[in-house]
């Protein structure tokens, strides 16, 4: 049997059969373009179910980026302030997006620990924006769950973050990349992670948990769905053959594949958790809460792994240097690695 050593990233593994099956599937005969496809239709019925919201306005585009971006945009006012944690996904990785995207406006970045804002700290940063002509504007907040540290904020987090945000009379946006892989670590629904806690508008990510490509954006207020369908044709974001992003989300959502997919990653993940935990000199920066973790390990440990072909990344260090200083390495495992891939690199390790 054939292992994978490479847990750089949940975006290297492939498409879910079910997935690729759908896709092919849609790639025939004639289907309406620009999201006018009956499974179109059919994703957003499975959307206002899977969320219990049958309001809800359902978009797809093909990225994250584009999603956040495009989502808080219709938020956003060009000398606004989007409120994020220094480590969120719109800040560190998604090159200016969200600034492009909103003609301009900055982020306000909060600080907290392991990858989470609090509510006291949302309530500081709000402090000096909103009274003055000479300072940004009071924009919508924005949480990455799970986080890029692979942590999660509790629905109680959530909610508490959320009221502040209402306090001030902004909007609230939830960065789901893994928000398959956050749901089943809380073990609730998608309602209670998102409108039921005070969320606007969530992007409800497919790429990272076994799609080709799909990303939903969805408002729980219906009045931002015209806004939404502008920016997103502006923004060379809309498909003209959308079925095929309609395809993939429609399998992804049919009988929660996209449940079950997550919890495949989590629990691959935690079987590593537990096998690099009785290893010495290892030391985890954060508790494991979903499918992706970092840890601190010898350099020796890490030239040794990587020279027998493990992937994955090395945070802020190199694979030169002293052989026992302790250096960060980032794992993450995505819906199809199995416990013989965990099996064969915690060997290489031993």
């Amino acid at each position: 049997m054939t292992v994978s050593l490479n847990f750089a990233s949940d975006n290297i593994g492939p498409a879910h059969p079910l997935v690729m099956d759908a896709v092919l599937k849609a790639n025939t005969g004639d289907h309406p373009s620009y999201g006018e496809d009956a499974l179109m239709a059919d994703v957003r019925t499975q959307i206002r179910e899977t969320f219990e919201h049958p309001e809800a306005e359902v978009f797809l585009v093909a990225t994250g980026t584009a999603a956040n971006a495009l989502a808080l945009s219709c938020y956003t006012r060009p000398y606004d302030a989007i409120f994020c944690h220094q480590t969120a996904h719109i800040e560190v990785d998604e090159c200016g997006a969200p600034e492009f995207f909103s003609s301009g406006a900055k982020l306000a970045l909060v600080d907290g620990q392991n990858g989470k804002m609090t509510a006291d700290a949302l309530r500081r940063a709000m402090a000096l924006p909103g009274g003055s002509v000479h300072q940004a504007q009071r924009g919508p907040i924005s949480l990455t769950q799970a986080t890029e540290l692979g942590t999660l904020y509790s629905l109680a987090e959530i909610a508490a973050l959320t009221e502040v945000a209402k306090e001030a009379g902004i909007a609230s946006h939830l960065d789901g990349a893994r928000f398959a892989n956050a749901c089943a670590a809380l073990d609730c629904t998608a309602a209670q992670m998102t409108w039921k806690a005070g969320i606007d508008v969530v992007t409800f990510g497919g790429t990272k948990n076994g799609c080709l490509g799909v990303e939903a954006v969805v408002f729980f207020d219906p009045a931002k769905a015209w806004e939404f369908e502008l920016r997103r044709k502006r923004g060379g974001h809309l498909f003209s053959k959308h079925r095929f992003l309609s395809a993939q989300m429609r399998a992804y959502l049919s009988d929660e594949l996209w449940l079950t997919t997550a919890k495949s990653a989590n629990e691959t993940s935690s079987l590593l958790e537990r096998g690099l935990k009785q290893i010495p000199h290892i030391q985890f920066l954060y508790e494991p809460q979903v499918n992706m973790f970092f840890v601190e390990m010898p350099r020796s440990v890490h030239q040794r792994a990587r020279a027998n072909g493990a992937l994955y990344h090395l945070e802020g260090s190199s694979e030169d240097g002293l052989a026992d200083e302790l250096v960060c390495g980032r794992f993450v495992c995505d819906w199809h690695k199995t416990e013989a891939d965990v099996d064969a690199f915690l060997a290489l390790l031993r």
